[in-house]
Parts: C-alpha cells; structure tokens; sequence
C-alpha cells in the first residue's frame, strides 16, 4: 500500500515549516519505494548569478526523501534527517527541477534513499544526493 501524490501533498501541507512550503513543492508521483517533486523555478531561490540556490535544491532533496520514506512505509510517520551529502553537477537556470528519490533501504529504524535533481526536460541531473533518516515512530 502506497501514498496518492494527492496524500503526499497533504502530508507537505500538514508537517513541514512554512519556509519548506514557500518553496512550492508539488508531488508528481508516488510509487512503492520512490517519489518525484516539482522545484518551481523562481527568481527568488536564484542565488547571485540567476542560478537556483544549492540551498534551494538541498531542502527539495530533503523534503523529497520524507515523501518517499513515507511512500515506501505506507504512511507518514516521525524521523529526522541523519545524513545528507549533495553533490552538485551543473546550474539550473529558469526552469523547474524535478526531484526524484528512490529509497535504497528501509529498515526498522533507519531509511537509506538516492535523490537525483534534474532540470524539468533534460536528460541530465543537475545534482545528486544521499541521504540517511532515523525512524522515529
């Protein structure tokens, strides 16, 4: 049993920081162990030089992988983010991102997920991240 992106959205809208929501993520799609957001492209997560901030893309990466844990378990549940090394490939210049998490693991206690960012029509990821989460409930 897996999450409608429908679900996932409204676990967005119910456990996340005002600050997280500005950054207007939306579901796309939910599976049995993965799920992909929209990034909108806007100009005020552009850092200096009108690329889209890592901070930006950092936070979406994150956001990501509570929604595909949450997928994955069925439903969505306490945990906190353990770990999270990004590695940032290409800039992202006026266009959505599309950020799609697949969990590599998920244990009892710990959840193990690949993020991959790529700008919305290309072929290419424009960053990448790891992450770890603790499960707490």
């Amino acid at each position: 049993m897996t999450l409608t992106p429908a679900e996932a959205d409204k676990i967005l809208a119910d456990n996340f920081a005002p600050w997280v929501l500005a950054l207007g993520l939306t579901v796309e799609e939910t599976g049995e162990r993965h799920a992909v957001l929209r990034l909108p492209w806007s100009d005020s997560l552009a850092r200096d030089g009108g690329g889209l901030s890592g901070q930006a893309l950092m936070a979406a990466a994150d956001t990501a992988t509570v929604i595909a844990v949450s997928a994955a378990r069925g439903a969505y549940g306490p945990m906190t983010t353990v770990q999270q090394s990004t590695s940032f490939q290409r800039p992202v210049i006026g266009t959505d991102v599309l950020v799609t998490v697949r969990v590599t693991k998920l244990g009892k206690r710990m959840a193990f997920a690949d993020a991959t960012m790529t700008p919305d029509g290309a072929q290419d990821p424009a960053a990448t991240a790891s992450t770890v989460y603790a499960l707490l409930g």
